[in-house]
């Protein structure tokens, strides 16, 4: 029940205690005052009446003693020990006997219950005032115990969502700064994977370009080849109908020789004329082996080169389609692979 006290309630409670404490004790020490004075003048020489109220006044000055220090001990929380209690419970039965005392020694029983109550409640009231002060201050110090816990638990309370608080916004942090470190690792790994792509595409294109320099150098060999071949077969050929025209030639001297040898005469014209005409014969045959080329001009021939795709058709038909050396059909093509390449690259850097 005390718990749920305030602090204003308790030091209420505390002050009505107090005053009410000092009002009886004032209330009992007038009184006694009062009451034991003609008493002590009765049992007092003439001459020394007028020291009658030093007695209750010194006696009432014990209680005042110990009511205040019983009080203020209380309130510190101690125990004041056996010998306050004595001069508590001596001074509180000084005072009932000396209250009552006149109207004992008068047999006045009444009297005696009358000048009895002033000094009995003081002496409760010292007891229940001080045994309440001792509940007060157990109270006090349980309820500020009490409340040092809770506010303790309340710290504690306020240290843990401040911990969870500052945890949560570092994870929050973390989080943030792992995807941030994933995004980047994901954009390198996309340009990384972009840049090698790149060089792979060019690392292909330029196997391409050179295994397509090499089928050019082989098929140019392999037409070189051929045109050697060629024109040893028609040297050999040329040099056969040579010998074999030098020897018919050898054969017909040798013939005209011995007719010569055998006729004497003059030759005849008709005779002439069938002389010279197998010579005539055999340059005619040598003559109509070779044959007349057109050759293409430049532009027509680019554009010729540049109007078939790569491998429609060889480097040696267009050598033999335009009339211009495989070399030069061979540039063509390597130009036309280059410009392919370099327009590629332009695409994927738009892309990228």
């Amino acid at each position: 029940m005390l718990d749920s006290l305030t602090p204003a309630q308790i030091q209420s409670a505390e002050r009505t205690l107090a005053t009410g404490t000092w009002a009886i004790t004032g209330g009992a020490v007038l009184f006694s005052v009062l009451t034991v004075t003609p008493l002590v003048e009765r049992v007092t020489p003439a001459q020394w009446q007028w020291t009658a109220p030093i007695l209750p006044l010194v006696v009432d000055a014990a209680v005042i003693i110990v009511v205040r220090l019983d009080a203020v001990v209380a309130r510190l929380g101690g125990s004041s020990g056996r010998w306050p209690a004595v001069l508590r419970w001596m001074t509180g039965l000084m005072t009932l006997l000396l209250n009552i005392g006149d109207s004992a020694l008068k047999s006045d029983l009444v009297g005696v219950a009358v000048h009895a109550i002033a000094p009995l409640l003081l002496i409760v009231t010292a007891e229940a005032g001080l045994a309440y002060r001792r509940a007060i201050g157990r109270a006090l110090e349980r309820i500020e115990r009490s409340r040092a816990e809770e506010q303790a638990a309340r710290e504690q309370q306020e240290r843990e969502v401040r911990e969870r608080e500052r945890e949560a916004r570092e994870h929050a942090e973390r989080s943030a700064r792992e995807h941030t470190e994933r995004l980047d690792r994901e954009r390198a790994d996309r340009e990384e994977r972009a840049r090698r792509e790149e060089r792979e595409h060019a690392v292909h294109m330029e196997r391409e370009r050179l295994a397509s320099e090499a089928d050019m150098r082989r098929e140019q060999r392999e037409y070189d080849d051929r045109v050697r071949h060629e024109q040893q077969q028609r040297e050999d050929a040329r040099r056969r109908e040579q010998q074999a025209l030098a020897g018919r030639s050898r054969r017909e001297q040798s013939t005209d020789r011995k007719a010569d040898r055998a006729l004497p005469a003059a030759p005849t014209q008709g005779t002439v004329n069938a002389q010279a005409l197998p010579v005539n014969s055999a340059a005619s045959g040598v003559n109509g082996r070779s044959g007349v080329f057109t050759k293409m001009p430049e532009s027509e021939a680019r554009a010729y080169v540049a109007s078939f795709r790569e491998g429609e058709r060889t480097v040696r038909q267009l050598a033999d389609d335009t009339g211009w050396s495989l070399g030069w059909v061979s540039a063509r093509l390597q130009e036309q692979r280059s410009q392919a390449v370099a327009d590629m690259g332009a695409a994927l850097e738009a892309v990228g």
